[in-house]
């Protein structure tokens, strides 16, 4: 009888085991993934809000100078400066000298890169070829909740994806729940929406939310097990005090 009772318990830790292992472990089903619709190069588009680096570039240094305005040191003596940044507003413009009011919100950033090329042509020499670059000055993502080092990332290359924002948090904790991860974003027009992933699954590799854009927020809710040892753990807490209170009460009464 305490065989059969030892190959019974055995039998239960293995299959809690198997069972504990499945809920942990990324991208389960990779064998019998298509990974036909992830075969492209994501690109960011520029949002409302974004803070824009724009510099130009020409073989004579002085046709570019009315296009990269530089911000002098606010104190005086200060020498130097940076580069005019530039906001775009809500409705995905910039003001940029000479060119006046550009509508770059949705464009990719060699989108936007061409555009401006292409204005700045007519108040060059015919010669002139400039070279226009954009960048994104503050392409951030956000990880909360049952992650090692919760916070704010910043992401210098302007793409990352679900995996790597995870990694730059230091991983889920053994308690975050792997199938329910929360992605929160804003699109152009201020509209939030809230997004499930599943991690377990490899399927998410060709979702439309495997790369994140700048702002999302990514959520790694708790497992039953954390919630249950929170409250027992403040349970617990309230307990003791509670007892303290009373003994206290009871040796200044006697």
């Amino acid at each position: 009888m305490k065989k059969y009772f030892f190959l019974l318990l055995v039998a239960t830790v293995m299959l809690s085991s198997c069972g504990s292992v499945k809920n942990v472990a990324y991208l389960q089903n990779s064998d019998y993934i298509d990974f036909n619709h992830s075969e492209y190069l994501y690109d960011a588009r520029i949002m409302p809000k974004d803070v824009l680096t724009i510099t130009v570039n020409t073989v004579n240094p002085e046709a570019a100078e009315p296009y990269n305005l530089i911000v002098r040191g606010s104190s005086i003596g200060t020498s130097g400066g940076s580069l005019q940044t530039y906001l775009v507003d809500n409705n995905g413009t910039i003001e940029f000298p000479v060119l006046g009011t550009l509508q770059v919100g949705g464009m990719t950033k060699a989108q936007c890169e061409q555009m401006i090329h292409d204005k700045l042509r007519p108040y060059m020499n015919a010669a002139e070829n400039p070279v226009v670059t954009v960048r994104m000055s503050n392409y951030k993502i956000s990880v909360l909740g049952e992650v090692s080092h919760p916070g704010m990332f910043t992401v210098d290359n302007e793409k990352i994806n679900i995996l790597e924002a995870l990694a730059k948090a230091g991983d889920l904790t053994i308690y975050g729940v792997r199938d329910k991860v929360k992605l929160i974003r804003e699109n152009a027009k201020g509209k939030k929406e809230v997004y499930t992933l599943n991690l377990n699954d490899a399927n998410i590799i060709s979702s439309p939310y495997y790369y994140l854009q700048q702002n999302d927020i990514v959520y790694v809710e708790p497992n039953t097990v954390k919630a249950r040892n929170s409250t027992i753990g403040t349970s617990t807490t309230l307990w003791f005090t509670a007892t303290s209170i009373l003994i206290s009460l009871y040796n200044i009464l006697k």
